[in-house]
């Protein structure tokens, strides 16, 4: 069999393979995901909770369930792949990424179901809570039509899912998780953000929110398949060589 990426992701999740590709995303995915949203475990923690399930040193109990979840999560993506992205599959992501988190008391907190009060996040406002289902489904039905995204596609509907924002917490995780997902589903060499890039990230999405200015994201998401690439080469895996810049897919959707 090939070794594209999600062939030997798959292969070595099923046979427990160590030290590769699948072992090597785990932890970088999880590790940067969760830091950008504020975690306080180091890359090093991270990878010693997938490795041996211990942690070594101090840490808040949620860093480390929503860690173990973020593995979970990826599992999942993985083995449906290119199943369709439904309402109840992102609820389940949810419910997956925040189950067993300690929560605070009252009922703000909603696990696998849509945010029950209004939030911002910096400058954007985000869908009221009675706004989210009809948000949703006409987002996931604009993305189904499309038939074979792009990067631009894939991108444009993280910065849509982002500033619908649907749930109380796990947004961005839920949302860069989808990412992974529909670039693998669609050939597209797929990638995380790294904690370095952080600021570039927000700002990117800030400016397509609020701005309707998609270059610098475009930037953040191409410059994370380059480290990707990378990778996959160092571990001999077959990928579509994708020479497509900012402005190229911003002139081919006709936005240049």
């Amino acid at each position: 069999m090939e070794r594209t990426v999600l062939n030997a992701l798959r292969d070595e999740q099923s046979n427990g393979v160590h030290g590769g590709l699948y072992h090597r995303i785990q932890v970088d995915f999880a590790y940067n995901s969760n830091h950008i949203e504020g975690s306080r475990l180091t890359h090093d923690q991270t990878r010693l909770i997938y490795e041996t399930q211990t942690i070594g040193e101090t840490a808040l109990v949620n860093d480390v369930i929503e860690t173990v979840n973020h593995f979970r999560c990826f599992d999942r993506i993985l083995q449906t792949a290119h199943e369709p992205v439904t309402e109840e599959y992102i609820k389940e992501l949810h419910r997956m990424l925040k189950n067993g988190v300690m929560l605070g008391r009252g009922d703000t907190a909603v696990i696998g179901d849509y945010k029950r009060y209004a939030n911002t996040v910096g400058k954007i406002t985000t869908a009221k809570p009675k706004e989210v289902p009809e948000k949703i489904r006409l987002l996931l039905e604009r993305f189904a039509q499309i038939g074979q995204p792009d990067l631009y596609d894939i991108a444009k509907f993280h910065a849509d899912f982002e500033q619908i924002h649907p749930f109380y917490d796990g947004n961005g995780r839920i949302g860069r998780l989808l990412m992974f997902k529909q670039c693998l589903a669609a050939d597209i060499v797929p990638f995380y953000i790294s904690d370095f890039n952080k600021m570039f990230y927000y700002l990117g999405l800030q400016e397509w929110q609020t701005e309707d200015k998609p270059m610098r994201l475009l930037d953040v998401f191409l410059s994370a398949q380059d480290d990707m690439s990378g990778v996959l080469d160092y571990f001999d895996i077959v990928y579509p060589k994708q020479k497509d810049s900012a402005r190229t897919l911003l002139m081919q959707h006709g936005l240049l």
